[in-house]
């Protein structure tokens, strides 16, 4: 869909050279660039006017009276609107952003007098999540709002939701039905992301970076850009401000909290990405120390659960000074037919890479299944260049796309594998773009085969590719072995997002960690439901609820990489203005989804709901739906509106979005092989696209028909006197003497009939051609009969012209009487 889309801007771009500014435009600030170098994916922020008729493109200002274009666009143009303003607001806590865009957009490519759907296009950085859209145009505003999945009686329509998808996963798109020519779009946008952690620097990259051809060409006029950021680490320690894509100022600078400020009046927008890194003190750059926190924060009373929350956090040294775990790994890789091209190659490299980084004490083994698993080796095998080696040949001779998918025996294999010293940490990474029938029965299976075994017990980490694949099986998974997820959702980011995760879940430093003193409170539960390793990659950061008096420290124990033993006492503080419920919505309703998908549980769907509509997180059980508000219109005192019409204008119109969930996963298309790109949603693929093209082909048909129909009747019009009513209202009266298909027409002897009042003058042309697009009506004329009333007076051509021009000048004076008086109060 990401091809469909570029394809359809590209289109639009090429349309926009239809739009006139004038005999002397001004050329735009920022030059194009080379077709290789444009990507036509949104960068930023965007608004699409979309096209699908090509006449409609016209400077709603300046109309060009350009040749009628004739055909429709199929797929429909994108054409970039251009925008007016922006502003972006960034909340930072702990390592979630939240992030807030305000923008205006004019529809500067479509005629005044027309009107065009308008596709909202946002990217979103890390992991992001859309939060909600608002949208302002001059006669509608739409919001977006949740509701549950089964709270409609619409659930047709519902499930046959069209618009409002994500593209790759990250970009969020929908449409605005209507928007006149010419007419300001105002919109407000709102997500969250995921900010990274790397080497004791926290980091996030917001998609800011606007394409040329969004600046105003037609005035060139200064604009402003505005961003206000807000960090708040959570920790109540000193914030150190890394590296900045844009200048910030320093607005407020207190313990554990900064503010910043970038305000400017630019000629062209932002072409970079916003990005931000910073440092949390006490983690300086010669801190090797593990240090962590335990936060609090009392529930307010519409929270669907009383519980009291906790966050839990434990960050790794700043510099890797601590010992790594001895790595005992097997990889186990998903070959079936459907990972066949550009999946199977992406995850080639990126082991290859993990292989490389492997060091000369780790030992390792590779599974490839489909419908059967194929080993690398009978045994471990110790990392080192010949064996790398030998693993490379391996792969390149039997990383063959083929067959169906059984996860089950292959994972199997490689726990009965791992040895059982106790220096080493087993790991096991799936990797899989499918799902298989008996997903529960393995999770039920490791569950109690894995808790048995302590340190020695593997770690599984798991990568989902795609959107067949059960995600929550894979997540499951994932908890169950403490281990950690990942996914990637289209072909370009497999290779990075697999590699990030094999080299950053290898590096264990605190293994079978435990808190202690929380685990004895009442209802007690964690998210996720078990600690996993503490890695030198990244923090850990939990939560999870309970009931009770949480004393002021807690204990926290594990197992170094040496097999010494770490504790560590916490302290436990309040969490001051850091908004948990929040921070945690997204992994709490992930996991308690997972948890609902294993179990079964109603009782667990149902919280999912209602976490979901309180926090305005989306999820499996709550849809997004598009609130149309009609705007009253501003009336004066001496008119009034009935009641039933005021009614009327309060009517909300409801428009069913697409689920933004990533689903169970699909056996029927991991059974047909399906590749991952199949599971990607249409573009154009909306509730009325069919009766659309329907449409186009029945107007084709019945144009062929009228056309063979009108050529039969006006071979019997030839030689005789006709009247042909134009487009601009003139009168034509001649004798046919030729035709076409197209209407085109010549005719003898023609004249214009003017008429102004009881006069009227026949001008003669001589011969005349008439273009068909030009004509209205054609008709035969009775040369038995008057063809004007009696009272009419025929004058000269000269008479004729004064008449015409008195006519033209006593309908200008009436406008311009309209207008002077439109200042007038009426009140």
């Amino acid at each position: 869909m990401a091809d469909e889309f570029a394809s359809s801007v590209d289109m639009g771009l090429q349309l926009t050279k239809r739009i006139y500014y004038g005999k002397n435009p001004p050329k735009p600030l920022v030059m194009e660039k080379k077709s290789s170098e444009i990507n036509n994916l949104p960068t930023a922020p965007m608004v699409y006017a979309v096209v699908r008729d090509p006449s409609m493109v016209d400077n709603p200002d300046i109309p060009s009276y350009q040749p009628y274009v004739h055909g429709r666009c199929d797929p429909p143009a994108l054409i970039p609107l251009d925008m007016q303003g922006i502003a972006m607001e960034v909340d930072c806590y702990m390592d979630t952003a939240f992030v807030t865009v305000n923008g205006t957009w004019r529809v500067h490519c479509i005629a005044s007098s027309r009107y065009c759907d308008c596709r909202i296009a946002v990217p979103m950085g890390e992991q992001g999540s859309v939060l909600g859209v608002e949208i302002e145009t001059p006669s509608r505003s739409y919001s977006t709002l949740l509701i549950e999945s089964n709270d409609t009686k619409d659930a047709g329509l519902v499930a046959n939701a069209k618009d409002g998808f994500l593209l790759n996963r990250r970009i969020y798109t929908l449409k605005v039905p209507q928007v006149a020519g010419g007419s300001i779009l105002s919109v407000k946008v709102s997500w969250s992301q995921k900010i990274l952690y790397q080497d004791g620097q926290f980091s996030f990259s917001i998609p800011f970076s606007f394409p040329w051809y969004v600046n105003p060409i037609a005035k060139l006029l200064c604009k402003k850009e505005r961003i206000r950021l807000n960090v708040n680490s959570g920790m109540g320690k000193e914030i150190i401000c890394g590296s900045c894509s844009h200048p910030l100022k320093e607005t407020r600078r207190l313990v554990g909290t900064l503010g910043f400020l970038y305000e400017s009046e630019v000629r062209a927008w932002s072409m970079d990405d916003f990005s931000f890194s910073y440092k949390v003190r006490p983690l300086p750059v010669h801190s090797s120390e593990i240090l962590g926190s335990v936060l609090l924060n009392s529930v307010s009373m519409l929270d669907v659960d009383q519980r009291e929350m906790f966050c839990f956090n434990l960050y790794p040294p700043a510099v890797n000074t601590m010992k790594v775990f001895r790595k005992e790994v097997v990889y186990v890789v998903d070959i079936s037919a459907s990972m066949q091209g550009r999946p199977l190659e992406n995850i080639k490299s990126a082991l290859l890479a993990a292989l490389s980084k492997l060091s000369p004490a780790d030992t390792f083994n590779i599974i490839a299944f489909n419908g059967k698993s194929l080993l690398f080796s009978s045994s471990l095998m110790l990392s080192g260049k010949e064996s790398i080696g030998k693993a490379t040949q391996w792969i390149d001779q039997n990383f063959v796309a083929e067959g169906s998918t059984d996860i089950s025996l292959p994972l199997n294999q490689a726990i009965e594998m791992l040895s059982k010293n106790g220096d080493s940490i087993p790991l096991v990474f799936l990797i899989t773009d499918g799902s298989v029938g008996d997903e529960r029965e393995i999770c039920e299976a490791l569950r109690g085969r894995l808790m048995k075994s302590g340190l020695n017990s593997p770690r599984i980490s798991t990568f989902g590719i795609g959107l067949y694949c059960n995600h929550y099986f894979l997540q499951m998974l994932a908890q169950i072995g403490r281990g950690y997820y990942d996914a990637a959702y289209d072909l370009d980011s497999i290779s990075s997002r697999l590699e990030r995760l094999l080299n950053g879940t290898s590096s264990v430093i605190l293994a079978d960690l435990k808190i202690e003193a929380l685990e004895s409170l009442d209802s007690f539960e964690l998210y996720p439901c078990y600690l996993p390793d503490l890695l030198s990659s990244r923090p850990l950061i939990v939560s999870g609820r309970f009931i009770g008096t949480c004393p002021g420290s807690v204990k926290v124990s594990g197992t170094l990489a040496d097999l010494s033993s770490f504790v560590v006492n916490v302290k436990v503080q309040k969490a001051k203005d850091l908004p948990l419920e929040r921070v945690f919505a997204k992994r709490q309703i992930e996991t308690i989804t997972g948890n609902a998908w294993f179990s079964g549980s109603k009782q667990l769907e149902e919280m999912v709901a209602k976490l979901s509509l309180q926090t305005g997180v989306p999820s499996e059980y709550t849809n997004l739906i598009l609130v149309e508000n009609l705007k009253e219109k501003q009336t004066s005192k001496l008119e009034t509106v009935d009641e039933k019409a005021s009614d009327q204008l309060n009517v909300k119109k409801i428009i069913y979005l697409r689920a933004l969930g990533v689903g169970f996963g699909n056996l029927k298309a991991t059974a047909d092989n399906l590749p991952v790109e199949a599971a990607e949603p249409k573009l154009h693929e909306t509730s009325e696209m069919f009766c659309s093209r329907v449409s186009d082909q029945c107007a084709v048909t019945l144009a062929q028909i009228c056309t063979a129909l009108a050529c039969f009747e006006c071979i019997s019009f030839c030689c005789e006197k006709l009247l042909v009513l134009l487009r601009d209202g003139r009168k034509l009266l001649g004798i046919l003497r030729s035709f076409d298909q197209f209407a085109n027409a010549v005719l003898e002897s023609a004249c214009e009939r003017a008429i102004v009042g009881d006069l009227y003058c026949d001008i003669p042309l001589g011969l005349y051609i008439i273009r068909g697009e030009n004509v209205v009506l054609i008709g035969e004329l009775d040369v038995d009969k008057e063809e004007l009333p009696p009272h009419m007076t025929r004058v000269s051509e000269a008479e004729i012209r004064r008449a015409q021009k008195a006519e033209r000048d006593s309908t200008d004076l009436k406008g311009s009487m309209r207008k002077r008086m439109e200042f007038l109060d009426m009140d």
